[in-house]
């Protein structure tokens, strides 16, 4: 059996665990011939910040993805794309589901995601320290966590 990928989507939060994931998938991408489609995760403690027109929010999470495709670059293409990870309307919108539902969107054929907790150097908003279980339980995809 072959395993065929065409986009490896790799959640960030901004992490320095969601860094380590992102190279991860620039290297999975490149050996298979594959783009790489970064999703920033936002964390609910960053949404007052966003209705309030922080922009110190919008430059860190948009510097955070240009460091992802200034480390792909020449090596794999990568799309980029920013999803609330929780929902005061919705009790199933949670960083999970949010994973699962752009994997499908987007047609990734393989999942790369952080496992390991926050550390003190991390800035506030990431979330993906607890979701890596989930996504390992529900994707239809191969996923790798790292």
């Amino acid at each position: 059996m072959t395993l065929e990928v065409e986009t490896v989507l790799v959640p960030v939060d901004g992490s320095e665990a969601s860094g380590t994931a992102a190279e991860y998938a620039v290297a999975v991408a490149e050996r298979y011939d594959a783009d790489v489609h970064a999703l920033f995760v936002l964390g609910d403690d960053v949404t007052p910040d966003i209705e309030t027109g922080d922009e110190g929010v919008a430059d860190h999470h948009g510097a955070f993805l240009d460091d992802v495709r200034a480390y792909a670059e020449g090596r794999v293409d990568v799309a980029t794309s920013i999803m609330h990870g929780f929902s005061t309307q919705r009790k199933t919108h949670h960083p999970g589901s949010v994973i699962l539902d752009s994997a499908e969107e987007v047609g990734a054929d393989f999942i790369v995601l952080p496992r390991e907790g926050r550390s003190s150097a991390d800035p506030p908003g990431a979330v993906l320290e607890k979701v890596a279980e989930y996504v390992l339980l529900y994707a239809s995809q191969p996923v790798l966590s790292v």
